[in-house]
Parts: C-alpha cells; structure tokens; sequence
C-alpha cells in the first residue's frame, strides 16, 4: 500500500486515505492492517501498532469528521456539533509518549494515542484562521492541503502525482491544437 503525505498536516493526510471522492472514491483504509501501515508510514506518529475493530471504527469516523469540518471552515459553515465531539473526544486520550534513543527521537503509544495526536493537529490547523487549507485543483483529485506557498498560490495538493497530470495534459492539448 502506498500512502502520500503532502497535505501539510497528519490530519489532512488520514483525510487523503479516501481517494477520487469527487468521483468513484477509493478506500486505502479497508481494513485494520491498512490503518497499520498507515500510521507506520506517518513520520509523526508511533512506528508500531495494532489496530483492534473497534479502534479501527474510530479512526475511520475520525478521518470523516475531519473531513467535513475541512470543508465546514473552507466554505465558511459552522461545524456540526457531532463532528466537534467525535475529534474533540479523539483528542482527549493521552499523546504518544517522546522518547529520545541511540537513533534519536522516537514515540510510543497505542493506536488510540496515534489518533489523540492526528485529532490534535487537526484542532490546530482548524483552529488557526491565518491558515491556508485547498482542495486540489485536479478535477479527479479531492485531496486537501495545507498551502504554505507563497502568496498561497498553490493549485494542486503535490507536483508528484497531480501537477505533474495536469502540466502533461495541457502540453499534450497544445502540441495537438486542442483548447
């Protein structure tokens, strides 16, 4: 399973884990393994652990209701009571543990500590009104991001997969005449 991290954030990235949702959206969390390897491949959380059913159902409903205050903020709407208690309550349970070691710094904690740590960053990024949160501008792509840019001019969530897309699509309708 390949995960991407360039949203900005661990929030908006868990959010990425539901691919194409303008479209025929695409689960990479189907099942608790994937929620594993998910966590493993977050650079800012716990490097192992194990996700039971009712810990996986959690993240799963904290991923959405992420989802959905990200686009509460970015259209303006007041969010909805019950996505503020599922993140808030997600928040609530004790970080990862920072540990320094012989290879540096590194973090303990369970899979409910992982998730404390992704619902608080995303009470951060949402709680901040200076920052900058975008949904890709790829038409197939509905991936939010943290835009740092300068200016805030960044149209798509990471040059790799869709501003590179985009790019050869509109050299390809030049060098063919197309509009």
């Amino acid at each position: 399973m390949h995960f991407a991290f360039v949203s900005g954030n661990p929030a908006l990235d868990l959010v990425a884990t539901v691919e194409s949702r303008n479209d025929r959206p695409v689960d990479l969390l189907a099942t608790p393994s994937d929620l594993e390897q998910w966590v493993l491949a977050c650079e800012e959380l716990p490097d192992q652990v194990t996700a039971e059913p009712a810990t996986f159902t959690s993240a799963l409903r904290l991923r959405e209701a992420i989802h959905r205050l990200a686009l509460d903020r970015m259209q303006g709407r007041r969010y909805t009571p019950a996505d503020l208690d599922t993140v808030n309550q997600a928040a609530a349970v004790p970080p990862p543990v920072t540990q320094l070691g012989d290879a540096g710094l590194y973090l303990t904690g369970d899979l409910a500590a992982a998730l404390a740590h992704v619902a608080r960053r995303a009470i951060a990024l949402l709680a901040d009104h200076d920052s900058c949160l975008k949904e890709c501008s790829r038409p197939s792509c509905s991936r939010l991001y943290l835009d740092r840019s300068r200016g805030a001019r960044r149209n798509w969530c990471g040059m790799q997969a869709c501003g590179n897309r985009v790019k050869a699509a509109a050299y390809r309708a030049r060098k063919h005449g197309k509009p």
